[in-house]
């Protein structure tokens, strides 16, 4: 609050959620009565006049919002719900929203009729008409998160509906200011607390799986790698061997060729020899 007595922006939007919490749970003959009490009993002008503009809830959100206030831990499993289908759908898990979809008609069924009692116990008689916009709201909470966190606030004032995955539409759905991510409640802290969790688990289950396929590649490389290593041994034995061959072969190369030069000098000698002994011997015929 200011020294001049005017609130400021967060203070005024506090008292005005605060405001609007009860007119949403008062009864409808009541309503009018008691906000134009509120308003009188605030000196901001501003925040008067944000209690004055605040509108009354359709019947089948006033039944909402006496649920959402008399139990608010009723709501949990509603949030705790929302979160499981909107992961499943990414996931595209067919499986586990066909089991989602089941639990959800078991707990929608008990969060219905708990807030027709409730409505019945403040007076009101609940037809098939709002029981059905009651079960519809109720419904949506099931299904989105930002949705169930709007009827947490127990500050409804119509019903939500939700068809399909789509985000419903929550435009002008709550009393006074409402902001989704800050309007969740103890459980929904708890339930992001689990959904973190459940990311680092999976995050280290892929990292897992990530290291055994990278431990299997590096063993198939090693098994590799040692078989190549196996066959350039082997190749540098069979050139060692070549080697010595070709060494024994040159050193027999050697004696073959001073053997070939040795009988070509004998054969020069050996053919002199015998063309003198033929000339000897036509000498002596004659």
């Amino acid at each position: 609050m200011r020294e001049d007595g005017e609130l400021t922006g967060a203070d005024r939007d506090t008292r005005l959620i605060e405001v609007a919490a009860r007119l949403s749970v008062a009864p409808a003959g009541d309503f009018v009565a008691l906000r134009k009490a509120a308003a009188e009993e605030v000196e901001d002008r501003d925040l008067a006049a944000a209690i004055r503009g605040l509108r009354k809830p359709v019947l089948a959100a006033w039944v909402v919002n006496l649920l959402a206030a008399d139990d608010p831990e009723a709501l949990v499993p509603a949030a705790e719900l929302a979160e499981a289908f909107r992961e499943a759908a990414d996931a595209g898990d067919a499986r586990a929203l066909a089991e989602l979809t089941t639990r959800r008609r078991s707990i929608l069924r008990d969060l219905v009729e708990r807030a027709v009692i409730l409505a019945g116990d403040n007076g009101a008689d609940v037809g098939a008409a709002v029981r059905a916009a009651v079960e519809q709201t109720l419904d949506a909470a099931l299904r989105d998160s930002d949705a169930a966190a709007a009827v947490a606030s127990a500050r409804l004032l119509r019903s939500i509906e939700a068809t399909g995955m789509d985000a419903p539409d929550l435009s002008g759905a709550v009393s006074g200011p409402f902001d989704a991510g800050s309007a969740r409640t103890d459980g929904d802290d708890e339930l992001a607390e689990r959904r973190a969790a459940r990311e680092v688990a999976r995050a280290a289950a892929d990292a897992r799986r990530h290291a055994e396929s990278a431990e299997k590649e590096l063993a198939r490389v090693e098994e590799h790698l040692e078989a190549a290593r196996t066959r350039a041994t082997e190749l540098e034995e069979r050139l060692a061997e070549i080697d010595r061959e070709r060494a024994r072969t040159a050193n027999d190369l050697d004696a073959a060729q001073r053997a070939v030069d040795g009988l070509t000098d004998e054969r020069t000698v050996a053919r002199d020899a015998a063309r003198r002994a033929r000339k000897a011997a036509d000498k002596a015929a004659t």
